[in-house]
């Protein structure tokens, strides 16, 4: 693995960390709130944050166990984890949370009671928002080293990075749940209407949902094996294409096995007077060239094609 590799990964890892701690305290911090007031939309912010503690703990477990070295069992390693820990969030912790959200804020319809001590859920909601924001700005931080130009949503959609296609969403989501938590806490003060509470925690289910939906469908494009880049692929063809032997590429394949790596495969023409030794000393010599256009190439295989 490259220097910018571990650099990425290092970053990853430490937004991870980051979120981490921001949601102990956040979770902290609303399940006081919910005690206190009994707000429907303050106890779904609390499995909320639960969730999203859980969701970084599944991916610090899958980025430990990706770290374990290839064997005979799985010749191309384990970084797949972490493609799997992605799932596992969005599955399992995104999934319970909108589902245990929707059924407070609809419990909360069925049978409403008054809500106390708002002045400490105003009070309780903007600690969490600055956590929150203490927490996406990292992500942001970490995101921008491999965004480029690339948009937001587009960037989540084309990450091979789990770890920051989670937090993205997850941060981002977790603010705009605490949105809707205060604009529900503002009109229950208002009105009286617990209707509004209720209503909250509805939202907050639903954007957990949705969340859940995003994200479940990218780590499953990752599992399943997504391409190399369009600009890695063009390197690689291009490394290829710069060796002296080779006449041209009849096709070229590359897949992710884990963030940082590349299962690599091409089929070349060669010129056809080299020996089968010298066509040896070409094939390592194209290696060396396609790993210093893209460092992640961890794996490449090349075969001879029919001129």
């Amino acid at each position: 693995m490259t220097e910018s590799d571990e650099g990425s990964k290092h970053t990853s890892t430490r937004a991870v960390i980051v979120a981490l701690l921001a949601n102990i305290g956040v979770a902290a911090a609303k399940l006081v709130g919910f005690l206190l007031t009994g707000s429907s939309s303050l106890v779904a912010e609390f499995a909320h944050s639960v969730a999203d503690t859980g969701n970084q703990v599944v991916l610090l477990v899958g980025k430990q166990r990706s770290q374990q070295r290839a064997d005979l069992l799985h010749p191309f390693g384990y970084g797949a984890y972490r493609f799997l820990g992605g799932f596992l969030v969005a599955e399992i912790l995104f999934g319970l949370g909108a589902v245990f959200s929707i059924y407070e804020g609809v419990e909360k319809l069925i049978n409403p009671h008054p809500l106390d001590y708002l002045p400490v859920a105003f009070v309780i909601l903007a600690v969490t928002i600055a956590l929150e924001s203490w927490s996406l700005r990292t992500a942001v931080g970490a995101a921008n080293q491999e965004r480029e130009n690339a948009g937001w949503l587009r960037f989540v959609r084309a990450t091979r990075v789990p770890e920051l296609a989670v937090l993205l969403l997850e941060d981002s989501g977790a603010l705009l749940g605490l949105g809707f938590a205060l604009i529900a806490l503002v009109l229950t003060a208002i009105t009286g209407s617990t209707v509004f509470d209720a209503a909250g925690s509805l939202a907050i289910g639903l954007l957990l949902g949705m969340n859940s939906v995003i994200l479940g469908t990218e780590m499953v494009s990752l599992l399943v094996g997504e391409s190399a880049s369009d600009l890695q692929l063009k390197a690689v063809e291009v490394a290829l294409a710069g060796t002296e032997g080779i006449e041209r590429v009849v096709h070229l394949r590359a897949v992710h096995v884990a963030p940082e790596e590349l299962l690599l495969g091409a089929k070349v023409i060669f010129d056809p007077v080299l020996t089968v030794n010298q066509a040896a000393v070409v094939v390592d010599e194209a290696e060396v060239a396609i790993r210093a256009a893209v460092p992640s190439a961890t794996w490449v295989y090349i075969e001879p094609g029919i001129p």
